[in-house]
This record gives structure tokens, C-alpha cells and sequence, in this order.
């Protein structure tokens, strides 16, 4: 189980994260894809208590975001965004992270 998750889908432009609603007013969130950026939503993740995350990438680029997660102390799972893509419901990446907070809390 990881109680204390966050869901989130990396991009070439943007990232967004996915919180419980009662972590934050606005539970979803859209950071920039530079360096800085992820410095920023690894500062928000603090305050709403998220310790984990699982992270969707169809690039590399997924991997130094991750990377980049684990040195600021988030244990983060990297998944390959073209298994869940058979998945009816999903659009977009505002609307997928939400989609991969519900799922991770239950491994």
C-alpha cells in the first residue's frame, strides 16, 4: 500500500501532479518541464504530505524526472505510458494524473 501518494504525467512541456483533494484546494496541479519546475512540485508534494508517486513517461525523459524526484527523497515508480493507454477514459494529462493517484495507493 502507498497511503501517501501522488500521481503524476511528465512531459516535453509541461507536468502535472495529481494530490488528494483534501491535500490541497487545487488537487491537480501544472508545473513547467525545465529543472526548476521540478523543483518546484517537489516543494508542493511536501506540504501535501505525499512521500510516493507513480510517474508516466513515453521518452526518457521520464527517467531524469524520476531521478530527479529520488534525490529530493520521493520514491517514485516509473510506468510506460503505452500500457495504460488501452484504458477507456483517459484524454490528457490533467486528467490522467488523478487516474494514477487512485490506482497507486493500492500497489
Amino acid at each position: 500500500m502507498h497511503r501517501n501518494a501522488a500521481g503524476l504525467a511528465v512531459g516535453a512541456a509541461a507536468h502535472w501532479v495529481a494530490v488528494p483533494w483534501d491535500r490541497d484546494a487545487q488537487p491537480v496541479q501544472r508545473f513547467g518541464a525545465c529543472p526548476a519546475a521540478l523543483s518546484a512540485l517537489a516543494a508542493w508534494l511536501r506540504p501535501c504530505q505525499r512521500e510516493t508517486g507513480v510517474l508516466e513517461s513515453t521518452g526518457v525523459d521520464g527517467m531524469a524526472r524520476c531521478e530527479g524526484l529520488a534525490a529530493r527523497g520521493f520514491a517514485v515508480r516509473l510506468v510506460d505510458a503505452h500500457d495504460a493507454r488501452p484504458v477507456p477514459g483517459r484524454q490528457t494529462d490533467g486528467q490522467d494524473c488523478p487516474w494514477r493517484h487512485a490506482l497507486h495507493p493500492s500497489g
